[in-house]
């Protein structure tokens, strides 16, 4: 029998010192940079409550004038504390008597009302359980055809804008990159719109990445082999 040719093996180029030591360099930022980040944002939150609510206390009921530490967290403790007293209070009839009454007077002055109504609307938008803000993550063409945008369904159109359209839209929000907090409201018909799978976290890290962190395609292999969208004679 004919001997069979022995199987190269791959051998992998050597790195110089410099070489490894700077994949682990970049290695130990890629491990402690999302930690280290998510841990500041943290304790700047933390810090900025302990600042600004723990000095609105009266002396004899701040527990840190009686301890010789200072209690982190304290006046995020109280902040959370006093929202959900409020709202327990705002909940009974007195309460009730008692935010009209605030509203009325907030309608009847000048500018101060149309700030306090805008921010109303959108915080019980937001804060809505039944609400379907932000759950859907969504692709379509803009700003041309041909060029395809990631967005997020903020509601259908109501009102005038929707009235004055003979087609049914929906109000889409389209964050800047890597700002997310500016973007672009636009209406957009609903047979245009293509929804993703995707959770709306993974669509916001896509975004604030600027397209380097991709969220997996989590749905079948039947689904991934058929593709929904079809450009002239391609699939994408």
């Amino acid at each position: 029998m004919a001997k069979r040719a022995p199987k190269r093996r791959f051998v992998h180029p050597k790195r110089t010192f410099f070489g490894r030591m700077r994949a682990y360099f970049f290695a130990g930022i890629l491990i402690t940079a999302p930690i280290g980040i998510s841990l500041w944002i943290a304790w700047g939150i933390i810090n900025f409550f302990d600042n600004n609510v723990v000095s609105l206390l009266p002396h004899k009921y701040n527990p840190e004038s009686y301890l010789p530490i200072q209690i982190p967290g304290l006046g995020l403790v109280l902040t959370i504390l006093t929202l959900t007293v409020i709202g327990w209070l705002a909940a009974g009839l007195m309460g009730r008597w008692v935010v009209r009454m605030t509203e009325n007077l907030m309608a009847r002055m000048p500018v101060i009302s149309n700030i306090y109504g805008a921010i109303k609307q959108i915080m019980e938008t937001v804060l809505s359980q039944k609400s379907n803000s932000f759950r859907y993550v969504v692709l379509f063409e803009y700003p041309r055809k041909g060029i395809w945008t990631m967005g997020f369904v903020t509601g259908t159109t109501k009102g005038e804008v929707q009235n004055v359209i003979n087609e049914e839209m929906i109000n889409v929000f389209v964050p800047t990159t890597p700002n997310p907090t500016s973007g672009f409201l636009l209406f957009v018909p609903k047979r245009d719109l293509h929804y993703l799978s995707m959770s709306p976290e993974e669509g916001f890290k896509m975004l604030v990445s600027t397209g380097i962190v991709t969220p997996a395609d989590q749905r079948s292999p039947e689904k991934i082999e058929q593709p929904t969208i079809i450009v002239g004679n391609n699939k994408i």
